[in-house]
Parts: structure tokens; C-alpha cells; sequence
């Protein structure tokens, strides 16, 4: 096997290569399959199939002769490399060199300038980039010194991350983190504790474990009493099963901080009896200790809320709070009822917080749980207030108080007073949370929460699709911290603007994607060995209701090792400033509905132009490798007459 050991000409990267090397070794691993160190052609023609590709004989037979160079009838070591070197050319990426290469041979400093200038939308970076990346991806020792680029180095900037679809500036933590917390998206957790279902499901410490790992800012906490005195958490009323709140407080007092150093809010669904309260206090205090925010952070009374900067490393408790005598008392709320979901199940499966506070008028409606003190004492910055009307919160609220939509209520508001609702989200904060009828812990399209500036669009993590792929397109910038910048008009409390009627504060956007190729798509099902996909890809634009939409390439049949399409679509965005990008690959099935091959999405903020590959993930979020696609994306400003 020492020739797989051999660097395929186009990996300088030492991460790429060691695992195209591992790759490539348990390809040739599985297809030897008398594991006798060489591969007939027999053997060969298997490993097609498992690669997902369909060739014609003749020419399989003509790539595997020329790879002999032995002439033993068979492939071993470095003819294996060669063979493989066959298979992976890039025909569409030769063509795109020689565009820019005066002799077919390499690209100069200049040319490989022009082309980062032209094609790649650099700018005037473009010159001292191109010297970092000859630098990076240049194979050749000579070709660094002279400053040329050959095809190798050239294909292998393109399948870097420097030629990555989202921008490496992104990566890092590149926004100002410094604003009040309320002018954030927060990356936000529904039922935290489940790992499955709403009735049935199984409780697990592992679902905050995992939560907080993926960069989760906002967890839930569903507490109850327990037996022996110490408080449970689980989802009251039904058969979920239960976990002590202890191991839950111990459990994110560990992992809190692992992944992202930026505050943590515990959304706490207070069920619990005084004394299991003041269990609850011992608990969050004893356990967590420092981390745990108890205090003003200066001591004085604040004017707006503190900034995630400010917040580094503490915990946050969001919860009820007991009146100040000074505050004017409020009446009773009314239990809200979505006009879907029957009554007698909202109480169980709903999660708006109960209303804790001791007060004695309409008892007979619903019996209060009394609030102790010691706990409403944790509660600094995130009281938990019931919403009444926009008008009611800007005349008798504070910008500490935060308040909690149900999906149904939050889309009603949106469509009945977006832009109040993007005002009211300028200077407080926002929960919205699934519906109680979603039993199966499925989501909402977070994105319509996201368009009216709400900051804590809580989704149910376990449960993978489009609604998650969104979430962790949205966060997969500034560091995967969990806390991302909204857009300035979000941030204004005078803002006009509508989410449902929105006019652009800045110029509508024309995308156009050429869908150009595909490389080594995975099988949708490993256990149909003869079984080939027919790849097509979906682009899905998700942003305010006008840019929501769409479309597809045409499919390639049998071929998902090296598909081209060449196809091109276009868009027209209105506000790319909310817009993300969702990029699918799907196996096309005329019988049924066609198959999920990968995904990748991400923000229109993050997206580069010019030749890209967009490396494919998984349903539940994971790498691909080395699956992609290859694209050029275009940008361009509408024009006044084409918009009018």
C-alpha cells in the first residue's frame, strides 16, 4: 500500500491530504476485494459502482490499462494513485485555468491576479492574496519562488477553504460584540432536556450536553417537584421521563462555556413548591458559584441591557420575578389560548411561563404558585413579563423585561403589526417557541421570526431537517459563539420597517448561481451496491416573503462521482440582508419523492463570489467529505429601472 500513501497532486493542505489519503486507502481497501494488495479489473469495475459511478466499459477498460503500467493485468500501490488521478479529472476546472493561462502550463502572478480580480471579486486584496495563496497551494518548490500556479495548485486553492462558498473572513469572531443583548440573534433551545418526543419522549442531560457543544446560548429548563425533595425536570403532564435538576445544573455549569465563551440564559418554567424552590436557589448557586450572574453587573441601576461582552462567562437566569413595591401592578392576564390547540391539552404541552406572582384577585381561574423570593432574587436582567399589546409594553415595561410568543401568536403579530413588532424587538427581548400541537417535536421555519428581529427563536435540536440546517446556517458565522449581529434596521426603535411589506434600506440584489459540477456525491442508500444517483440541485433562497423561493437544476443520470450540470439560475432578492442560502443535492426518483443526498446553507452576508465549492453536510449537520459541488456565484445591484 506504500503508493497510497502518495499525494494526489492537488492536496497541499496537511489536514486535506492526510484524509484523502485515508480516503483513498479504504477505497482501495473495499475495492480489493480478495485482499490480495492489487485490484483486477473485475475489482475495478465493483469499485465504480461503490464510487457511484456509472461507466462505459470500454472506457473504464482503456483508464485501467493505461493505469497498468506493470502490465500485470491488475492495479497496485501507485497504479491505483494514477487510476484514481484518471477518474478525478476536473475537465470544467482545466478549461477555467487555461481561460487565464497565456500557455496552458501555469498561471503568473499577474494572471493569477486578473483572475482573482475579475473572477473572484477580491478587490484590491487580490495582489497581496495571490502571493498567499501561490504560497499555500503550490505544490512545486520552484513554481512558490517564481510565483506561478500549476493546474495542481490552482485546483487545489479552488477546494480549499480560501475557495470555499463561505467566506473565511466569517469564520473567526468578526462582529461587535459589545451592542445591548437584545440587539442579537441568540442560537436558541425549545425543551431542551427531550431527546425525542413531547409525550413520550426520554428526558436526558445529554440533550443539554449536546445543545450547549453545537453553541446553543439559551436552554430550557422545565421544572417540577420531585420526590425526596429535590426538583425534577421533565414535560409536565406527560409520560416523558425525568431527570434530576440537579444533574441538569451540573451538566451545564460543565459545558456551558466549552464551545463559546458568550453568556448562557437558563429560560426556567418554574412549576415548583416554595420549599423545592429554594432547592432550586441551593442548586444554581452552589453548583455554578461564579459563573452564575446575581448581580448588576456595576451595581447601579442600568439603562439598557448589558452586551454579550460584558457577559462573558456568566450564566443568566430568565425567569418570574416579584414586584418592586415602586412598579405599578399590572392586571391579570388572561390565559391565552391558541385558536389550534385544544384547551384541555395547552396546559400541558404549552411552555409560556406560568404567571408566579403573588396576587390574590382571580384565583378561581388559576391557582398561583407562590413565587420565592430567593429565586426571583436570581432573576437580574431577564424578567419574564406576560404580553399584553405593543402599546402596553413601551408604556408599562422595562427593557430587562422579556417576553414569550408562542409560534402561532408571533406570526399572527407579525402579519398584524410586523413592523411594531421589529420596533419592540429594538429595545426588549423576544422568546418564540413551537407550538404545543407539535407532539413530534418537529420546528417552524425560524426564519419569519428572524425577519421581525426576534432574538430567541427556540427550535427543537434534536429533530434535524430544513428548520435546523437554517439555525445552524444562520450561526455557523462569528465563531459558531451563538450571538449574531442583526441588521442595522432591526436594531432601531424607530424603525419603518415591515417584514411582511419590507422595502430594502439598500439596493434589491440579482443572484446568479451557474450550477457547474458535482464531485463524489454519496450513495442515498449503501446497501443497493448497484444502485447509481441521479443528482440534481436545489437552490433555496429563504428570507422575507418576496425572496422566498426556489429552483432546480435538471438531473444527471447514473453519474454521482463526477455529475455537470452547467445550468444557471437566477434571483432577485429584495433584502439580502436576511436572506440565507440553502444549497441541496437531491437523487432524483420519477416514482417517488426524490431522495436527500446533502445540504449546505449559510447567510448571504457570508457568501463569496466568483468560482466556489460548497462542501456538502449531512442530514444531521455532519461533513460529507469529500463530497461538494462547484459553482460561480454572480451578485449584482438592481438598476432604478428595472425595479420600478
Amino acid at each position: 500500500m506504500q503508493g497510497l500513501q502518495l499525494l494526489v497532486g492537488f492536496v497541499t493542505n496537511m489536514d486535506q491530504q492526510e484524509r484523502l489519503d485515508q480516503w483513498l486507502s479504504d477505497w482501495f481497501q473495499r475495492g480489493d476485494k480478495n485482499q490480495d494488495g492489487r485490484m483486477s479489473f473485475g475489482e475495478v469495475q465493483r469499485l465504480l459502482h461503490l464510487m457511484n459511478v456509472e461507466m462505459d466499459q470500454e472506457y473504464a477498460f482503456q483508464l485501467f490499462q493505461t493505469a497498468d503500467t506493470s502490465q500485470s493485468g491488475t492495479l497496485e500501490g501507485e497504479e491505483f494513485v494514477e487510476f484514481y488521478k484518471s477518474l478525478t479529472q476536473r475537465p470544467e476546472v482545466q478549461e477555467l485555468f487555461e481561460k487565464f493561462s497565456s500557455d496552458g502550463q501555469k498561471l503568473t502572478l499577474l494572471e493569477f491576479v486578473d483572475f482573482l480580480q475579475e473572477e473572484q471579486k477580491e478587490g484590491e486584496r487580490a495582489s497581496d492574496l495571490a502571493l498567499e495563496l501561490i504560497d499555500r497551494y503550490e505544490p512545486s518548490e520552484s513554481g512558490k519562488l517564481r510565483h506561478v500556479l500549476s493546474m495542481d495548485g490552482f485546483l487545489g486553492y479552488l477546494c480549499s477553504k480560501d475557495g470555499d462558498i463561505f467566506n473565511p473572513t466569517c469564520h473567526p469572531l468578526y462582529q461587535d460584540m459589545t451592542q445591548p443583548l437584545n440587539h442579537y440573534y441568540i442560537n436558541s433551545s425549545h425543551n431542551t432536556y427531550l431527546v425525542g418526543d413531547q409525550l413520550c419522549g426520554q428526558s436526558s442531560v445529554e440533550g443539554y450536553i449536546r445543545a450547549l457543544k453545537r453553541g446553543c446560548r439559551c436552554v430550557e429548563v422545565d421544572i417540577w417537584d420531585g420526590p425526596s425533595g429535590e426538583p425534577i425536570v421533565y414535560h409536565g403532564h406527560t409520560l416523558t421521563s425525568r431527570i434530576p435538576f440537579k444533574d441538569v445544573v451540573a451538566a451545564i455549569g460543565q459545558y456551558a462555556f466549552q464551545t463559546s465563551d458568550y453568556p448562557v440564559i437558563l429560560s426556567l418554567e418554574n412549576h415548583c413548591s416554595w420549599e423545592q424552590q429554594e432547592i432550586i436557589v441551593r442548586h444554581l448557586t452552589e453548583i455554578l458559584g461564579d459563573q452564575l450572574l446575581t448581580t448588576a453587573l456595576d451595581g447601579q441601576p442600568p439603562t439598557q441591557l448589558p452586551s454579550p461582552e460584558d457577559l462573558r462567562g456568566k450564566i443568566l437566569v430568565k425567569g418570574k420575578k416579584l414586584m418592586l413595591e415602586e412598579e405599578e401592578e399590572e392586571p391579570e392576564a388572561e390565559l391565552e389560548a391558541e385558536q389550534e390547540a385544544r384547551l384541555d391539552l395547552e396546559a400541558q404541552l404549552e411552555s409560556e411561563p406560568q404567571d408566579l406572582s403573588p396576587r390574590s384577585e382571580d384565583k378561581k381561574k388559576k391557582p398561583k404558585a407562590i413565587l420565592c423570593p430567593a429565586l426571583s432574587a436570581l432573576v437580574v436582567y431577564l424578567k419574564a413579563v406576560t404580553f399584553y399589546s405593543f402599546t402596553h409594553s413601551r408604556e408599562h415595561y422595562h427593557f430587562y423585561e422579556t417576553s414569550s410568543f408562542s409560534e402561532t401568536k408571533a406570526k399572527s403579530l407579525i402579519k398584524e403589526a410586523g413592523d411594531e413588532f421589529v420596533q419592540h424587538n429594538a429595545w426588549q427581548l423576544s422568546r418564540v417557541y413551537p407550538s404545543g400541537l407539535r407532539t413530534d417535536s418537529s420546528n417552524y421555519n425560524p426564519q419569519e421570526f428572524w425577519n421581525a428581529g426576534c432574538q430567541m427563536v427556540a427550535m427543537n435540536m434534536q429533530t434535524a431537517g430544513l428548520e435546523m440546517d437554517l439555525c445552524d446556517g444562520l450561526f455557523r458565522q462569528n465563531a459558531g459563539c451563538g450571538y449574531v449581529l442583526k441588521p442595522d434596521f432591526l436594531r432601531d426603535a424607530q424603525s419603518s420597517f415591515h417584514p411582511e411589506r419590507p422595502i430594502s434600506p439598500f439596493k434589491a440584489q440579482t443572484l446568479i448561481i451557474q450550477v457547474i459540477s458535482g464531485q463524489q456525491l454519496p450513495k442515498v442508500d449503501n446497501t443497493k451496491e448497484q444502485s447509481i444517483v441521479d443528482p440534481l440541485v436545489r437552490v433555496e433562497i429563504f428570507g422575507v416573503r418576496p425572496d422566498t423561493t426556489r429552483q432546480e437544476t435538471s438531473y444527471v443520470e447514473n453519474n454521482g462521482f463526477n455529475p455537470y450540470w452547467g445550468q444557471t439560475l437566477c434571483f432577485r432578492i429584495l433584502v439580502p440582508e436576511l436572506a440565507l442560502l440553502r444549497f441541496v443535492v437531491k437523487d432524483y426518483d420519477w416514482k417517488s419523492r426524490n431522495d436527500f443526498i446533502g445540504q449546505y446553507t449559510l447567510p448571504w452576508s457570508c457568501m463569496q463570489q466568483g468560482y466556489r465549492h460548497i462542501h456538502l453536510l449531512s442530514k444531521d449537520g455532519l461533513s460529507l467529505h469529500p463530497a461538494s459541488i462547484f459553482v460561480h456565484i454572480c451578485t449584482q445591484e438592481v438598476s432604478e429601472e428595472a425595479e420600478s
